[in-house]
């Protein structure tokens, strides 16, 4: 019957064709959602990695007093050693890097403690203690040397910077005994007389007793 109130073909074939067209631009952007999902997984995955591996090192130099890490010498790590002939006892190493120090001390027959904020560095440090053969008198911690009290040992080893120096002094003067030997690196202390120097330039050491610091000598 005309008038009936049915749909007309040619109308039926545009409804047709209009639902059909976005099924196909869905299957597209479900195809580029899905790159989009995976390239900011990389790139945040990429970030996060980043930061978890700079964090450790950066994190030092926002503190009011920044202690980088700068690799010992060879001819540092021997003038450190000669300022330890002849002395016995435990020893520490404040801000030990990447255990250079404390491995040579360890070899040369002391329990040798070092103390680094840098968590990437301590577990590389125990690596190669581990691989040198000396993981049972040379041991690492991660600490801020503002936060450990160093009165029980007999030798400290500080590779410092100017800025913290002063501080330091205060600090070691107050915990060390009087049988202690501070052997400082690089930089001096800028009140105390140094007992011994070895080397020069960057290799520069200074040992300070404090027995001659308080006016006691054993």
């Amino acid at each position: 019957m005309e008038g009936g109130g049915g749909t007309p073909p040619e109308i039926l074939e545009e409804s047709q064709s209009g639902c059909s067209l976005p099924t196909g631009l869905g299957a597209n952007g479900l195809k580029k959602s899905s790159w989009g999902f995976f390239l900011t997984g990389i790139v945040g995955g990429t970030l996060v990695a980043v930061y978890a591996v700079a964090t450790p090192f950066l994190t030092p130099a926002l503190r009011k007093i920044c202690l980088p890490f700068v690799p010992a010498t060879t001819k540092q790590i021997a003038n450190v050693v000669k300022m330890l002939h002849c002395r016995r006892g435990s020893l520490v190493d404040i801000g030990s890097g990447d255990g250079r120090v404390v491995i040579a001390a360890a070899k040369e027959g002391f329990t040798a403690v070092g103390y680094e904020l840098n968590p990437w560095l301590v577990w590389y440090s125990r690596y190669r203690a581990w691989r040198e053969g000396v993981q049972d008198s040379a041991k690492f911690y991660i600490s801020d040397l503002w936060k450990v009290t160093f009165s029980q040992y007999t030798n400290v080893v500080v590779f410092g910077v100017p800025q913290m120096m002063p501080q330091l002094e205060e600090k070691l003067e107050l915990e060390l005994k009087d049988d202690a030997r501070v052997i400082a690196c690089r930089f001096p202390f800028p009140r105390w007389t140094p007992d011994h120097v070895t080397g020069e330039g960057v290799d520069t050491v200074w040992a300070y007793d404090l027995s001659t610091l308080r006016g006691r000598r054993p």
